[in-house]
């Protein structure tokens, strides 16, 4: 299992990889924790989003507890993107996995 150190160096390449590619969005899958109690990758990941979102870098994260249709974020991106709607995780509240907006 790579370290929280290692998984965010992974997220900043990844996150300019899909700049370069000008992709829109990402569905990042980084666990909820091997104890279910969430750990501390989701976590790091988590407050990492959060903090590229407050600087203007990445224009929203939605967390996987709130990718569903009744959520706003995730409704406006469904809207703009309606290929998500097929989505296996929307709906499911599953905590291992983040939307980004790019």
């Amino acid at each position: 299992m790579p370290s929280v150190r290692e998984v965010l160096q992974r997220l900043e390449r990844e996150l300019a990889t899909a700049g370069q590619e000008n992709a829109k969005f990402l569905k990042l899958i980084h666990g909820y924790g091997s104890t279910g109690a969430g750990g501390d990758v989701r976590i790091a990941v988590q407050n990492r989003l959060l903090q590229l979102v407050r600087d203007g870098l990445i224009r929203a994260c939605i967390f996987g507890e709130n990718w569903s249709k009744s959520d706003d974020a995730a409704w406006k991106l469904l809207q703009t993107h309606p290929e998500l709607k097929s989505d296996p995780d929307l709906g499911r509240a599953n905590r291992g996995i983040t939307m980004v907006v790019l």
